[in-house]
């Protein structure tokens, strides 16, 4: 079974990990031809002192990585899990009962709640606040038995989990149905700035960045 107490022991650190959904970010937007169809983006100024990266595969799951001054919290929905809180109008038990008072407002956000069932949409939640150096998950969750992802934890944050340069190509590859270099996919992933040739390489059909500079 994976859950989201397996994903914590996965991730890396905060700064490592906020490089890497921005890097994500980034990829996605350069690969891509539509912005309606990208699924990663980068938020740098969702709230005062908060940055957002954001996850929508646009089937119905998503997920949100805020950084705050008070910590770190993720919050992940998979729309078919049992779990789910339109199963029964409210959140799972044990599942965000001991998110810190400095970071549970996130959840509550009305851009993660329905407003129809006035719950937060949530399925999967970590969390590590600012001195802490592990990341926390409900100690108290009885999750779903005879179910491998009951949380949906294991396919929301694969490319949180397995970060390496040959697993996000073949996740972009799949995602836009053509080859993309892993050179490059390495040079953005190391938090280099892009240059025209990398954004060449990686969607043939980009406008060179001195272009869109004009």
């Amino acid at each position: 079974m994976s859950t989201a107490r397996e994903t914590a022991a996965l991730l890396p650190a905060p700064e490592e990990l906020r490089v890497h959904l921005k890097a994500l970010a980034t990829l996605d937007a350069t690969i891509g031809d539509d912005p309606l169809f990208v699924c990663y983006t980068f938020d740098t100024a969702w709230d005062p002192g908060e940055e957002v990266a954001l996850m929508n595969n646009g089937s119905g799951d998503d997920f949100s990585v805020h950084f705050t001054p008070a910590g770190v919290l993720i919050r992940g929905f998979d729309h078919e899990s049992a779990m789910s809180p339109y199963v029964n109008e409210e959140v799972w038990p044990g599942l965000i009962d001991e998110v810190p008072a400095s970071l549970s407002p996130i959840l509550h956000n009305p851009a993660f709640c329905d407003e129809d069932i006035d719950v937060p949409r949530v399925t999967a939640c970590l969390w590590q606040e600012t001195g802490d150096t592990l990341w926390h998950t409900g100690t108290s969750i009885d999750f779903p038995p005879d179910n491998a992802d009951p949380d949906g934890s294991g396919f929301l944050f694969d490319l949180l989990t397995d970060r390496s340069p040959e697993t996000v190509q073949a996740y972009f590859a799949d995602y836009y149905e053509r080859p993309v270099p892993l050179e490059a996919i390495r040079h953005v992933l190391a938090g280099l700035p892009l240059t025209p040739a990398v954004t060449k390489a990686l969607n043939p059909a980009a406008v060179p960045l001195r272009e869109t500079a004009e």
